[in-house]
């Protein structure tokens, strides 16, 4: 697909991401643009595709538009959802209400992961694991068969998965709760996805926490405590769920590998016992 020239000058700077930056249309208030950062083409054409499969399918999420290019980054114009706020700058804002946003979020992503999928249509998260654990270069042959077999053994399911799960993915305009960045969406077992929630809450550098979500790693620590007994429960030992979840956000990282090319050693840790 040949991407549409824009002029950057009729938009405006709305944020950053890890990936790129977002923009608004200086005259036309409907419409919202994200820019990826140079060198990523492949990235930007792959999510409004998905994108466009979540949203026929009926995921609450923004309406994508155009692949477009300013002739050195790629991107996607999105209908903009007016007054936004994600549920990681809620939190940021509110902290007396972590609690409460913990819980929302808890139950919007049991009503996405009990949203059955075209399987024809979206990749499997085993699939796209064996894909992207085959390319890493940083673990050996070994670790490989060992995470491979990990990954076999999860049971099945034909639900939806996020695939990047985690409280600035999700936003809240005028009571109504919207997912985005739906690049990795894709279907499978649920603990695939829930894994990003703690690795989010428990496993990031202090430093990184802040920037990101613009909060401490204290408040997403209380954010993951109240989201996970509504999630799973809340008759379940938090230590319990977390024995379980670990190894789960201990695979993210070969999605961020995938993406910052270089070992994500603090998120591999959470694999030590699959790998010993």
């Amino acid at each position: 697909m040949e991407a549409i020239k824009i002029d950057m000058s009729e938009y405006e700077y709305a944020g950053e991401g890890a990936n790129g930056m977002s923009y608004h249309h200086r005259t036309d208030p409907s419409v919202m643009l994200k820019m990826y950062k140079p060198g990523m083409v492949q990235q930007p054409l792959d999510e409004m595709m998905v994108a466009r499969r979540v949203f026929e399918a009926g995921i609450a999420s923004p309406e994508p538009g155009d692949y477009v290019t300013d002739g050195e980054r790629f991107g996607i114009r999105f209908r903009r959802i007016m007054d936004k706020v994600s549920f990681a700058r809620a939190v940021g804002d509110h902290p007396d209400r972590t609690e409460e946003y913990a819980v929302r979020f808890a139950r919007m992503c049991l009503a996405l992961h009990s949203t059955a999928v075209d399987r024809t249509v979206f990749e499997s998260i085993k699939d796209r694991y064996y894909r992207l654990l085959e390319a890493n270069p940083f673990f050996s042959s070994v670790e490989k068969e060992r995470l491979f077999r990990f990954i076999a053994a999860v049971p099945d399911a034909d639900t939806a998965i996020h695939g990047d799960l985690q409280f600035g993915n999700a936003i809240m305009a005028d009571g109504k709760e919207y997912f985005i960045d739906l690049g990795d969406f894709c279907y499978g077992n649920p603990l695939f996805d829930v894994g990003m929630v703690y690795l989010t809450c428990r496993l990031n550098d202090e430093a990184f926490t802040r920037e990101a979500f613009h909060m401490d790693n204290a408040t997403a620590g209380r954010f993951w405590e109240a989201f996970a007994p509504a999630y799973f429960g809340a008759d379940r030992p938090l230590s319990s769920i977390e024995e379980e979840i670990r190894p789960f956000a201990g695979l993210k990282t070969l999605i961020v590998e995938r993406d910052t090319k270089r070992p994500m050693l603090e998120f591999r840790a959470a694999l030590t016992p699959l790998l010993i």
